[in-house]
């Protein structure tokens, strides 16, 4: 656990963030979370979408990602891709982002959670498993 904290500390570092421990995942705070476990960092109109650690927990190592093209249209609560995965991703806020995107509305990362909000989310989640 004290190496997992390390490493979220040097991740928060990098991306110029904070951290808020949780008992179970790494949430790292000033992220927006979605209820499929993915996690988003808005930087002006860009934003850049990963799967979150808790996910990456139960997901492993993603071994194929399957995205739409370059230039495609996303919207929030579609599909853009498909993971396939194994064992263990070390790197889920730092090197293990899946996609940047433009935002054309930027209230929409208004409609996902916040790092508590997402912790209770997910252990809620998990405790009905």
């Amino acid at each position: 656990m004290a190496s997992r904290l390390l490493w979220a500390s040097r991740v928060a570092s990098y991306l110029k963030i904070s951290t808020c421990p949780s008992a179970f995942s790494i949430v790292i705070k000033d992220l927006k979370y979605a209820n499929t476990h993915e996690w988003v960092k808005v930087d002006g109109s860009t934003a850049t979408i990963g799967i979150t650690d808790h996910a990456q927990d139960h997901l492993g190592d993603v071994v194929y990602i399957a995205l739409l093209e370059v230039g495609s249209y996303v919207k929030q609560g579609k599909n853009f891709g498909a993971v396939e995965s194994v064992k263990v991703n070390a790197s889920p806020f730092e090197d293990g982002w899946i996609v940047k995107v433009k935002s054309s509305n930027d209230g929409e990362v208004n409609s996902l959670m916040d790092s508590e909000q997402y912790s209770k989310f997910y252990e809620e989640e998990d405790a009905k498993h």
